[in-house]
């Protein structure tokens, strides 16, 4: 649960009846959205209030008239999906900011210079999103902006949005021990080979082909045979 000092009011009027709680901005927002959000992330309080200032809880009776029941999380759920989330000007910029790292760690992991296939540094990307002008919506998920950040940041950047395809092949000395580490990883195909070795193809991003061999790297002091597959 969200702390009440950072909560904004979720409000759902009819006639002249009002139901509001206390809920998360951001996680609030995103579930009205269609986000997959466990709703006691968003909520600050499990009451129900007619005004959550004075607070004063909304009565059985005037919940059943409205929702046709008095159970908490499906009155919590009308009131976040049908009512207004009531947001500050600090909070929305606060929400900007959360969205606008969202984006450029998106793009920085998933995106690379086509000319060398590595990826750009956070840095660059924000120079050039600051150099673009590039607006971020709050309210929109990352994966709604990344096309049009895109856009902006190619009259800058060399970019390009790039998945590798990487055959790696692990020695039998070090194959169990690196097997968590490449788990984290999108595995499409895997073979345990008659001598204990280990035989396995990951797709990942590009802008996460450095980590994924560092990670690989530690797990085998470097005692590896890779190979790029593919990038599309």
């Amino acid at each position: 649960m969200i702390s009440i000092d950072d909560a904004v009011i979720a409000r759902y009027t009819r006639g002249d009846l009002t139901f509001e709680i206390l809920v998360d901005p951001e996680k609030s927002w995103d579930l009205k959205h269609g986000t997959a959000i466990k709703l006691e992330d968003v909520l600050a309080v499990t009451d129900v209030f007619e005004d959550s200032a004075k607070g004063k809880r909304a009565s059985d009776s005037d919940m059943n008239k409205v929702f046709g029941t008095t159970k908490f999380n499906e009155v919590a759920m009308k009131i976040i999906k049908e009512g207004e989330i009531q947001l500050t000007t600090d909070q929305k910029r606060k929400m900007q900011e959360n969205k606008r790292r969202q984006v450029i760690q998106f793009i920085a992991q998933n995106a690379v210079d086509p000319r060398t296939h590595l990826p750009h540094p956070v840095q660059r990307i924000e120079n050039a999103m600051e150099e673009a002008g590039v607006h971020i919506d709050p309210f929109k998920r990352v994966h709604e902006q990344v096309d049009e950040v895109m856009k902006k940041l190619k009259l800058l950047l060399p970019l390009k949005i790039e998945t590798d395809r990487i055959a790696v092949k692990i020695p039998p000395q070090h194959a169990y021990r690196a097997y968590p580490a490449l788990k984290q990883f999108r595995v499409i195909k895997e073979d345990w080979l008659d001598d204990g070795s280990l035989s396995i193809v990951v797709e990942l991003p590009g802008g996460m082909q450095a980590d994924f061999f560092d990670k690989i790297n530690k797990a085998t002091h470097g005692e590896i045979d890779s190979k790029v597959l593919e990038r599309f």
